[in-house]
């Protein structure tokens, strides 16, 4: 079902800054940007060779499971004992191109539920293609899943939550691209840009 921000209702949404306090923050935005953006063609030079897993808390292992394997395709690749709890399970899923989404129980310990809070995670962008992007809509639309887009500012983008309250952005974008702009190294040399 789909939802703009106005009528989703499972979305609630924070008050906006505006007048001079906006203002403010895109000066303070501006400035940043201006001190701090890095746009090196050569890549950023770091020694870490990419993200191996974010690690999120789920309430329920099997529903967890359930929705990421069989609803969205992500294949659980493994399911262990958590190394620093006792009965806690530490899982897996496969979201391909060899990137893994690792998820923690902590059964016995009861948990807030989700609010987005400094630390929290805010959504997860997953990179699909077109037919991907059109094949999860097709399947959320079937499955009566409420979700935000494709017209929530970005005709390229849907939102929902799973189970667990985690927000999941599908964004029909390639990898190292935001807003059809080249954002890494590898990206931006592939398209022949040049860069400062």
């Amino acid at each position: 079902m789909i939802h703009d921000q106005a009528t989703a209702p499972n979305i609630v949404l924070m008050p906006q800054p505006q007048g001079a306090e906006l203002a403010a923050l895109r000066a303070r935005r501006d400035d940043l940007r201006e001190r701090y953006l890095h746009r090196s063609a050569a890549g950023s030079g770091t020694p870490v060779r990419g993200v191996h897993h974010i690690a999120l808390i789920c309430r329920d292992v099997e529903q967890t499971i359930r929705f990421y394997q069989e609803f969205l395709g992500f294949p659980l690749v493994e399911l262990v004992e958590n190394r620093d709890y006792n009965g806690s399970s530490h899982f897996f899923f496969d979201l391909g191109n060899r990137n893994l989404l690792g998820f923690f129980d902590f059964p016995g310990h009861a948990h807030p539920e989700h609010r987005e809070t400094i630390g929290g995670v805010q959504h997860l962008a997953l990179s699909v293609d077109g037919t991907a992007f059109e094949e999860l809509k097709r399947r959320m639309d079937a499955a009566g899943v409420e979700y935000l887009g494709p017209a929530r500012g970005s005709a390229d983008s849907m939102y929902i939550r799973d189970p667990n309250g985690i927000g999941l952005e599908f964004y029909r974008q390639e990898l190292g691209r935001f807003e059809g702009r080249p954002l890494l190294g590898d990206a931006r040399r592939a398209l022949g840009e040049e860069t400062a």
